[in-house]
């Protein structure tokens, strides 16, 4: 049964008119990640959840504008999985353009737009490389989940990077055993281990297709 779920789905990268929706999923499966409650929470759970909702609102339209790998994993017609990744030709970290700043700012207040960026900074320190990308978001809907799409949608991201010739690879930063194993099981080998703000975790990376 599992597999002829699979059958019927694909991934392709997004339209504009797929963000909306991509944002809702990013929304719920980031809802209690410890890195945006770190960030962006400061006791009154409203206000948090209007700023993880600005704050994933303006990543992905800068994803977009900047023309980073936006991919979605669809079953049929349906939009159940996000993947997105920005690579360092968009400056990241301290380096964020101003325009970023200004709406994150306006979005999620001085201090956390502050704790994102340093989030940033502090992955790309330990990169192998300035040609090596981000994955910023990965999110299935929360009814799609345990199905085996994980391993797919992170499959997709793999196909993506080893397309990408002038790409080292890509890294992400997990906080949880469950990231951990789908990561690790996916081709993913970890380079060091990372505190993020009051977060500890494990900064994995794939390295993309082979030399020569």
């Amino acid at each position: 049964m599992e597999q002829q779920i699979l059958e019927s789905c694909r991934a392709v990268y997004l339209t504009a008119e797929d963000l909306r929706i991509a944002a809702s999923i990013i929304y719920n499966a980031y809802h209690d990640d410890p890195l945006f409650m770190d960030a962006l929470f400061k006791g009154d759970k409203v206000a948090y959840e209007q700023k993880l909702r600005a704050a994933i609102r303006e990543e992905l339209n800068e994803l977009w504008k900047q023309e980073q790998a936006l991919i979605g994993w669809f079953d049929g017609e349906r939009l159940i999985g996000v993947a997105c990744i920005i690579t360092q030709q968009v400056p990241l970290g301290d380096a964020r353009y101003w325009h970023w700043r200004l709406k994150m700012l306006m979005g999620t207040g001085w201090q956390s737009t502050q704790a994102l960026m340093k989030k940033e900074s502090s992955i790309l320190e330990h990169l192998p490389s300035k040609d090596c990308g981000i994955l910023q978001f990965i999110a299935l809907a929360p009814n799609e989940q345990g199905k085996g799409h994980g391993s797919h949608l992170v499959q997709a991201v793999l196909s993506w990077c080893d397309e990408q010739l002038a790409l080292d690879g890509v890294g992400v930063f997990v906080n949880n055993a469950k990231q951990l194993a789908l990561f690790s099981k996916n081709g993913f080998t970890r380079l060091t281990s990372l505190t993020i703000g009051k977060v500890e975790g494990e900064l994995l990376f794939y390295r993309g297709h082979e030399d020569g």
